[in-house]
């Protein structure tokens, strides 16, 4: 019998899918060549780290199991409570009960490339999702507190289906006649925070993105928002932009009247 090179071997290693690895690993596990020896153990690897990355997983759904009696089970979290600029943004999220997305996790914990992968991974498996947002004149008129809580509300009621439960990221909404259950680091203990954490975050990423063409200079495609030290000097220099939270950036400048 004429043996597979290790090149072909390779190319077999590297267009195998997670659950096609047991049976790579059992063809080649006897074979004494150091590159399929190599290859067999990055396989062995693969499959470790998935089912590491499982039992994470499984105790992130600790609050759904909890809840599982409920039909609907809504994750809620938001983005863009601390920046200086932009909205704040919240996301709501109901995942089927049997929804196994690998490296779901808080938005903070992730890449930006991982974060777009989850994001449309979460819209294609969702049972409904939300997205609500409050701008920044409204964060200047009622506060960033009440603003992040009337996006939370918006988010719910674009979800197109009634929750039967709320699982939220540390606060409990109000005027919201729906149980809830406030999770503190919520978005690193709950599947269904952790998605709603991802959408309001790319989501809210993707807005600034805008903004910085819109508004050169301040840099929001790299700072989002926040108060880096640049985005400081910028404010500093060019003046406020339309989208700064005037009531964040009174330390920065003396008037705010200066509007661009």
């Amino acid at each position: 019998m004429v043996q597979n090179t290790i090149g072909q071997i390779k190319k077999e290693y590297q267009a195998a899918e997670l659950q096609m690895l047991p049976d790579f690993i059992h063809i080649y596990k006897e074979d004494p060549r150091a590159g399929v020896i190599k290859l067999v153990k990055q396989a062995q690897g693969r499959l470790d780290k998935t089912e590491a990355e499982r039992a994470r997983l499984y105790q992130m759904g600790e609050y759904e199991r909890q809840y599982a009696q409920y039909t609907y089970v809504c994750g809620i979290d938001e983005a863009g409570r601390g920046p200086l600029a932009g909205p704040v943004v919240a996301g709501a999220v109901i995942l089927p009960k049997d929804c196994e997305i690998l490296y779901l996790n808080d938005s903070k914990q992730l890449s930006a490339k991982k974060r777009e992968e989850l994001y449309e991974m979460i819209q294609s498996q969702a049972v409904a999702y939300g997205i609500g947002l409050a701008s920044w004149e409204r964060i200047d008129e009622i506060n960033i507190l009440q603003a992040t809580y009337e996006a939370m509300r918006e988010a719910i009621n674009n979800l197109g289906v009634i929750p039967d439960i709320l699982l939220n990221d540390a606060v409990t909404i109000p005027k919201v006649p729906i149980r809830q259950v406030p999770i503190i680091k919520g978005d690193a203990k709950s599947v269904s925070i952790a998605a709603a954490s991802i959408l309001a975050k790319v989501t809210r990423d993707r807005m600034m993105d805008e903004y910085d063409s819109k508004y050169p200079g301040y840099g929001f495609a790299s700072n989002k928002g926040y108060g880096s030290g640049a985005h400081i000097e910028a404010i500093k220099r060019l003046g406020p932009c339309e989208i700064h939270r005037k009531s964040f950036i009174t330390h920065f400048v003396s008037t705010i009247d200066r509007i661009c």
